[in-house]
């Protein structure tokens, strides 16, 4: 994938958690600045969602750990165990206090 495919790819995926996280109506603030998404929890939770356009990645910081993910063709896909991304965070926010399941509901392929 070059650069500007990985950009579509990248501001897609974060505009659809964007969208995933506001069809929930959970308690999550979202503030976006260019290509970092960071979503707080309650009072002391946030996870950092953020694109790395030389790595051709989506990049997740959460309380849990790092997550990396890279475009397989037809989804976003951790890198070390394989979760799919909107799943990665709907178990991230779930354990942070915001039980919530994400889904894409436009995926870009």
């Amino acid at each position: 994938m070059n650069e500007s495919e990985f950009t579509a790819r990248a501001e897609a995926a974060l505009k659809a958690i964007e969208d995933a996280i506001d069809a929930t109506g959970a308690d999550i603030e979202i503030a976006r600045s260019g290509n970092v998404l960071t979503l707080e929890i309650g009072d002391d939770a946030r996870v950092v969602v953020n694109t790395q356009a030389p790595m051709r990645q989506i990049w997740v910081a959460a309380r849990s750990g790092a997550h990396h993910f890279e475009w397989n063709g037809g989804v976003w896909r951790d890198t070390r165990d394989g979760s799919e991304l909107f799943a990665a965070l709907s178990r991230i926010a779930s354990a942070l206090g915001a039980p919530i399941v994400l889904r894409e509901r436009h995926q870009k392929t």
